[in-house]
Protein backbone atom coordinates (compact mmCIF):
# COMPACT_ATOMS: atom_id res chain seq x y z
CA UNK A 1 0.00 0.00 0.00
CA UNK A 2 1.40 3.18 -0.63
CA UNK A 3 1.43 5.90 1.77
CA UNK A 4 0.44 9.21 1.39
CA UNK A 5 1.71 11.72 3.98
CA UNK A 6 -0.86 14.87 2.96
CA UNK A 7 -4.17 11.65 3.62
CA UNK A 8 -2.18 11.37 7.01
CA UNK A 9 -1.51 14.66 7.64
CA UNK A 10 -4.89 15.77 7.11
CA UNK A 11 -6.25 13.13 9.18
CA UNK A 12 -3.98 14.11 11.96
CA UNK A 13 -5.77 17.74 11.82
CA UNK A 14 -9.56 17.13 11.47
CA UNK A 15 -8.06 14.21 14.99
CA UNK A 16 -7.30 17.12 16.68
CA UNK A 17 -9.83 19.59 16.01
CA UNK A 18 -12.72 17.55 15.65
CA UNK A 19 -13.90 19.27 12.79
CA UNK A 20 -13.78 19.04 9.33
CA UNK A 21 -14.12 22.98 9.00
CA UNK A 22 -11.50 23.69 11.55
CA UNK A 23 -9.53 21.13 10.07
CA UNK A 24 -9.83 23.25 6.54
CA UNK A 25 -9.25 26.56 8.37
CA UNK A 26 -5.49 25.32 9.19
CA UNK A 27 -4.77 23.38 6.07
CA UNK A 28 -5.52 26.27 4.22
CA UNK A 29 -7.65 24.24 1.89
CA UNK A 30 -11.54 23.83 0.90
CA UNK A 31 -13.67 21.63 3.20
CA UNK A 32 -15.10 19.47 0.52
CA UNK A 33 -11.11 18.74 0.05
CA UNK A 34 -10.63 17.53 3.72
CA UNK A 35 -14.06 15.34 3.47
CA UNK A 36 -12.34 13.81 0.03
CA UNK A 37 -9.24 13.21 1.80
CA UNK A 38 -10.34 11.32 4.21
CA UNK A 39 -12.49 9.18 2.25
CA UNK A 40 -9.32 8.32 -0.19
CA UNK A 41 -7.68 7.38 3.07
CA UNK A 42 -10.52 5.32 4.90
CA UNK A 43 -10.99 3.40 1.61
CA UNK A 44 -7.35 2.54 1.53
CA UNK A 45 -6.99 1.14 4.68
CA UNK A 46 -10.40 -0.16 4.44
CA UNK A 47 -12.59 0.72 7.59
CA UNK A 48 -14.31 4.14 8.88
CA UNK A 49 -11.83 6.73 10.63
CA UNK A 50 -14.45 9.00 11.92
CA UNK A 51 -18.31 8.92 12.92
CA UNK A 52 -20.11 12.29 11.83
CA UNK A 53 -22.08 14.14 14.30
CA UNK A 54 -24.14 17.14 14.59
CA UNK A 55 -21.10 19.02 16.26
CA UNK A 56 -18.33 17.82 14.19
CA UNK A 57 -16.65 14.28 13.76
CA UNK A 58 -15.65 11.68 16.16
CA UNK A 59 -12.64 9.32 16.13
CA UNK A 60 -13.82 5.35 15.44
CA UNK A 61 -12.51 2.54 17.81
CA UNK A 62 -10.31 2.28 14.32
CA UNK A 63 -9.69 6.17 13.71
CA UNK A 64 -8.39 5.70 17.48
CA UNK A 65 -6.06 2.85 17.05
CA UNK A 66 -4.73 4.75 13.74
CA UNK A 67 -4.28 8.03 15.71
CA UNK A 68 -1.88 6.77 18.51
CA UNK A 69 0.66 5.87 16.05
CA UNK A 70 0.09 9.31 13.30
CA UNK A 71 0.41 11.54 16.19
CA UNK A 72 3.44 10.71 17.33
CA UNK A 73 4.76 10.69 14.09
CA UNK A 74 3.16 14.32 13.40
CA UNK A 75 4.21 15.58 16.48
CA UNK A 76 7.77 14.70 15.54
CA UNK A 77 7.43 16.26 11.90
CA UNK A 78 5.93 19.78 13.69
CA UNK A 79 8.51 19.48 16.55
CA UNK A 80 11.30 19.41 13.47
CA UNK A 81 9.61 22.13 11.21
CA UNK A 82 9.37 24.54 14.71
CA UNK A 83 13.37 23.81 15.19
CA UNK A 84 14.19 24.69 11.49
CA UNK A 85 12.00 27.99 11.88
CA UNK A 86 13.74 28.91 14.95
CA UNK A 87 17.04 28.18 13.64
CA UNK A 88 15.98 30.10 10.42
CA UNK A 89 15.50 33.08 12.67
CA UNK A 90 18.26 32.87 15.01
CA UNK A 91 16.29 31.56 17.83
CA UNK A 92 18.38 28.38 17.52
CA UNK A 93 20.78 26.76 16.59
CA UNK A 94 24.96 26.20 16.73
CA UNK A 95 27.78 27.69 15.13
CA UNK A 96 31.00 25.99 15.03
CA UNK A 97 34.54 27.34 14.29
CA UNK A 98 38.32 25.99 14.01
CA UNK A 99 40.59 28.41 15.21
CA UNK A 100 44.24 28.38 16.55
CA UNK A 101 45.09 30.21 20.13
CA UNK A 102 46.40 33.58 17.80
CA UNK A 103 43.43 33.93 15.68
CA UNK A 104 41.14 33.17 18.26
CA UNK A 105 42.73 35.61 20.72
CA UNK A 106 43.90 38.09 18.35
CA UNK A 107 40.83 38.33 15.81
CA UNK A 108 38.09 35.78 16.80
CA UNK A 109 37.37 36.57 20.63
CA UNK A 110 35.59 40.20 20.16
CA UNK A 111 33.51 38.79 17.36
CA UNK A 112 32.35 36.02 19.41
CA UNK A 113 31.61 38.86 22.02
CA UNK A 114 29.91 40.79 19.72
CA UNK A 115 27.88 37.85 18.48
CA UNK A 116 26.65 35.79 21.90
CA UNK A 117 25.36 39.53 22.42
CA UNK A 118 23.37 39.80 19.58
CA UNK A 119 22.06 36.12 19.65
CA UNK A 120 21.97 34.68 23.02
CA UNK A 121 20.25 31.59 22.44
CA UNK A 122 22.82 30.66 19.73
CA UNK A 123 25.92 28.19 21.14
CA UNK A 124 29.16 28.66 19.94
CA UNK A 125 31.28 25.51 19.85
CA UNK A 126 35.40 26.87 19.07
CA UNK A 127 38.10 23.96 18.95
CA UNK A 128 42.00 24.71 18.71
CA UNK A 129 43.93 23.70 16.98
CA UNK A 130 46.76 24.35 14.93
CA UNK A 131 45.88 25.32 10.77
CA UNK A 132 46.30 21.64 9.51
CA UNK A 133 44.25 20.20 12.15
CA UNK A 134 41.27 22.90 11.50
CA UNK A 135 41.47 22.22 8.21
CA UNK A 136 40.76 18.99 8.19
CA UNK A 137 38.17 19.29 10.32
CA UNK A 138 36.85 21.92 7.72
CA UNK A 139 37.16 18.73 5.45
CA UNK A 140 34.85 16.59 7.17
CA UNK A 141 32.24 18.94 8.26
CA UNK A 142 32.94 19.05 11.83
CA UNK A 143 33.56 22.44 11.83
CA UNK A 144 31.61 25.56 10.05
CA UNK A 145 34.86 27.11 9.20
CA UNK A 146 38.16 27.92 10.19
CA UNK A 147 40.21 30.87 11.20
CA UNK A 148 43.51 30.10 10.08
CA UNK A 149 46.58 31.56 8.81
CA UNK A 150 48.72 31.56 5.88
CA UNK A 151 50.78 29.02 4.52
CA UNK A 152 48.53 26.40 4.05
CA UNK A 153 47.74 24.53 0.79
CA UNK A 154 44.91 25.80 -1.12
CA UNK A 155 42.41 23.17 -2.27
CA UNK A 156 39.67 23.67 -5.24
CA UNK A 157 36.70 23.24 -1.83
CA UNK A 158 38.27 26.21 -0.19
CA UNK A 159 36.71 28.91 -0.16
CA UNK A 160 38.81 31.52 1.39
CA UNK A 161 38.69 34.98 2.42
CA UNK A 162 41.89 37.13 3.82
CA UNK A 163 40.62 38.65 7.07
CA UNK A 164 43.68 40.80 8.45
CA UNK A 165 47.47 40.13 8.00
CA UNK A 166 49.85 38.84 10.74
CA UNK A 167 53.84 39.40 11.23
CA UNK A 168 55.99 37.39 13.01
CA UNK A 169 59.14 38.22 15.38
CA UNK A 170 61.69 37.17 17.38
CA UNK A 171 61.72 37.58 21.23
CA UNK A 172 64.25 37.27 23.81
CA UNK A 173 64.45 38.06 27.93
CA UNK A 174 66.88 40.06 29.61
CA UNK A 175 69.51 37.29 29.64
CA UNK A 176 69.98 38.08 26.07
CA UNK A 177 70.11 41.96 26.28
CA UNK A 178 73.63 42.44 24.58
CA UNK A 179 71.60 41.46 21.36
CA UNK A 180 68.73 44.53 21.75
CA UNK A 181 70.93 47.05 19.84
CA UNK A 182 72.46 44.69 17.28
CA UNK A 183 70.75 44.11 13.75
CA UNK A 184 71.20 40.79 12.95
CA UNK A 185 71.29 38.06 10.30
CA UNK A 186 69.19 35.30 10.19
CA UNK A 187 72.35 33.07 10.36
CA UNK A 188 72.93 34.31 13.63
CA UNK A 189 70.26 32.21 15.36
CA UNK A 190 72.00 29.01 14.76
CA UNK A 191 74.04 30.22 17.56
CA UNK A 192 70.90 31.03 19.90
CA UNK A 193 68.93 28.69 21.53
CA UNK A 194 65.79 28.73 20.15
CA UNK A 195 61.50 28.10 21.59
CA UNK A 196 58.71 27.75 18.25
CA UNK A 197 56.00 26.18 17.73
CA UNK A 198 55.41 22.63 16.92
CA UNK A 199 56.22 21.58 13.09
CA UNK A 200 52.53 20.79 12.32
CA UNK A 201 51.80 24.55 12.43
CA UNK A 202 50.90 26.88 9.53
CA UNK A 203 53.61 29.68 11.79
CA UNK A 204 56.38 27.16 12.42
CA UNK A 205 56.06 26.31 8.38
CA UNK A 206 55.82 29.52 7.26
CA UNK A 207 59.26 30.27 9.26
CA UNK A 208 60.71 27.29 8.32
CA UNK A 209 60.62 27.85 4.86
CA UNK A 210 61.32 31.21 4.75
CA UNK A 211 64.62 30.48 6.67
CA UNK A 212 65.45 27.66 4.99
CA UNK A 213 65.63 29.83 1.12
CA UNK A 214 68.28 31.89 3.33
CA UNK A 215 70.38 28.70 3.86
CA UNK A 216 69.40 28.74 7.92
CA UNK A 217 68.01 25.32 9.20
CA UNK A 218 66.26 26.10 12.65
CA UNK A 219 67.24 23.15 15.24
CA UNK A 220 65.19 24.66 18.59
CA UNK A 221 65.94 23.79 21.58
CA UNK A 222 61.91 23.67 22.76
CA UNK A 223 58.91 22.93 20.49
CA UNK A 224 55.80 24.15 22.03
CA UNK A 225 52.09 23.59 21.63
CA UNK A 226 50.66 27.20 22.14
CA UNK A 227 52.16 31.21 21.51
CA UNK A 228 51.35 31.85 25.02
CA UNK A 229 54.22 28.99 26.51
CA UNK A 230 56.70 30.38 23.73
CA UNK A 231 56.08 33.82 26.04
CA UNK A 232 56.51 32.48 28.64
CA UNK A 233 59.62 30.97 27.68
CA UNK A 234 61.26 33.78 26.52
CA UNK A 235 60.45 35.83 29.49
CA UNK A 236 61.78 33.03 31.83
CA UNK A 237 65.40 33.55 29.59
CA UNK A 238 65.17 30.28 28.43
CA UNK A 239 65.51 30.91 24.62
CA UNK A 240 65.15 33.24 21.56
CA UNK A 241 60.93 32.76 20.95
CA UNK A 242 59.33 32.72 17.42
CA UNK A 243 55.63 34.22 17.65
CA UNK A 244 53.10 36.56 15.79
CA UNK A 245 53.73 40.03 16.68
CA UNK A 246 50.40 41.05 18.38
CA UNK A 247 50.73 37.35 21.19
CA UNK A 248 53.72 39.34 22.33
CA UNK A 249 52.46 43.01 22.35
CA UNK A 250 51.73 43.43 25.90
CA UNK A 251 55.16 41.96 27.55
CA UNK A 252 56.69 43.82 24.91
CA UNK A 253 55.14 47.18 25.97
CA UNK A 254 55.90 45.85 29.82
CA UNK A 255 59.75 45.61 28.86
CA UNK A 256 59.44 42.23 30.00
CA UNK A 257 60.85 40.48 26.50
CA UNK A 258 62.43 42.67 23.09
CA UNK A 259 61.85 42.15 20.23
CA UNK A 260 65.19 40.98 17.85
CA UNK A 261 66.08 43.37 14.73
CA UNK A 262 67.15 41.89 11.66
CA UNK A 263 68.81 43.68 8.49
CA UNK A 264 65.84 41.52 6.51
CA UNK A 265 62.25 41.83 8.08
CA UNK A 266 60.03 39.03 8.50
CA UNK A 267 57.19 39.86 5.80
CA UNK A 268 53.44 39.55 6.35
CA UNK A 269 51.26 36.84 6.03
CA UNK A 270 47.57 36.80 5.81
CA UNK A 271 45.00 35.37 8.82
CA UNK A 272 41.91 33.88 6.49
CA UNK A 273 38.61 32.88 6.96
CA UNK A 274 38.12 29.60 5.06
CA UNK A 275 35.14 27.43 4.75
CA UNK A 276 34.10 24.32 2.31
CA UNK A 277 31.81 24.82 -0.82
CA UNK A 278 30.56 21.72 -0.48
CA UNK A 279 29.17 21.95 3.20
CA UNK A 280 25.81 24.02 3.17
CA UNK A 281 26.07 26.88 6.28
CA UNK A 282 23.78 27.34 9.07
CA UNK A 283 21.54 30.44 9.60
CA UNK A 284 23.90 30.84 12.58
CA UNK A 285 27.13 30.08 10.68
CA UNK A 286 25.97 32.43 8.14
CA UNK A 287 25.02 35.53 10.20
CA UNK A 288 28.41 35.41 12.20
CA UNK A 289 30.39 35.15 8.44
CA UNK A 290 28.34 38.26 7.76
CA UNK A 291 28.93 40.11 10.93
CA UNK A 292 32.75 39.22 11.09
CA UNK A 293 33.51 40.23 6.95
CA UNK A 294 30.91 43.55 7.19
CA UNK A 295 29.08 41.76 4.21
CA UNK A 296 31.78 41.25 2.26
CA UNK A 297 32.39 37.30 2.20
CA UNK A 298 29.99 35.84 0.24
CA UNK A 299 29.07 32.22 0.65
CA UNK A 300 27.56 29.70 -1.49
CA UNK A 301 24.21 27.62 -1.27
Amino acid sequence: MDINLEQYRVFYQVSRHGSITAAAKVLCVSQPAVSQSLQHLEESLGCELFVRTPKGVRLTQAGELLDHYVSRGMDSILAGENIIKKMNNLEEGEVRIGASDMTLQFFLLSYLGQFHQAYPKLKVTVTNGPTPETLQLLSEGRIDFGVVTMPFASRPELQEFPIRQVQDCFVAGSQFAHLKDRVLEYEDLLELPLICLEKNTSTRRFMDDYLAERKVILQPEFELATSDMIIQFAARNLGIGCVMKDFAKEKLEQGEIFALQFREELPMRDMCLVTDRRIPLSPAARRLLHMITAGQYETND
